[in-house]
């Protein structure tokens, strides 16, 4: 399949230790119109290869994944997450439940056909990006019920310390945040702070 001049040329990192199917998925990718940034064995400083290469997305060949590819993936999802696709031979429910885990978004079983990698390639990168959006608007709903308790927490302080009412402590958290040019988290926190320090 060559690869539609709309369709941007991805950058793969391609982990497989088998020559001859590391050469179908070579000759797959290159008909999909893909980048080989590397081939590498299963056993190389993964991590460090996704950090120093910057791949668009890492396509993993193995009749089985191993604990330490898994804990591999893992820190790759953790620290510079990208769409990973792991073709194996493997079924095993809960190899594919750890893989997940590890941060895989396409488990694919006996499924390496040139035609299909693109498709494949690119489900995993749809599913990826919801993920990553997922996640995404779920840290910011954490962080703006943290800042709302902080925010609560320092309106309690100063109707303690100064006897105000709720409205009035938020004003005047408000006010200091207008006149300092900060946010209202981050008066609240110095609030918190300083009630610590004479606490």
């Amino acid at each position: 399949m060559k690869k539609r001049q709309s369709e941007p040329s991805l950058r793969v990192l391609l982990v497989d230790e088998t020559f001859e199917r590391a050469a179908l998925l070579k000759h797959a990718l290159h008909e999909a119109g893909c980048h080989l940034a590397a081939h590498v064995s299963a056993s190389a400083d993964l991590p460090g290869l996704v950090s120093e290469l910057k791949p668009d997305i890492v396509i993993l060949d193995t009749d089985s994944p191993d604990r330490d590819t898994l804990e591999h993936l893992c820190l790759i999802s953790r620290d510079q997450p990208r769409p990973i696709v792991l073709f194996t031979h493997d079924e095993d429910s809960e190899k594919i439940r750890a893989a997940i885990r590890a941060g895989v978004s396409a488990y694919v079983v006996d499924g390496l056909k040139s035609e299909r990698l693109r498709p494949i390639m690119e489900v995993a990168i749809a599913r990826f990006n919801q993920f990553q959006t997922m996640r995404q608007e779920l840290e910011k709903a954490e962080n703006q019920l943290a800042e709302r308790k902080e925010v609560d927490r320092a309106k309690g302080i100063l109707m303690k310390q100064r006897g105000w009412s709720e409205d009035e402590s938020y004003q005047a958290l408000r006010k200091m945040a207008m006149d300092k040019g900060l946010k209202l988290a981050d008066v609240a926190r110095q609030v918190i702070t300083v009630a610590e320090l004479m606490g």
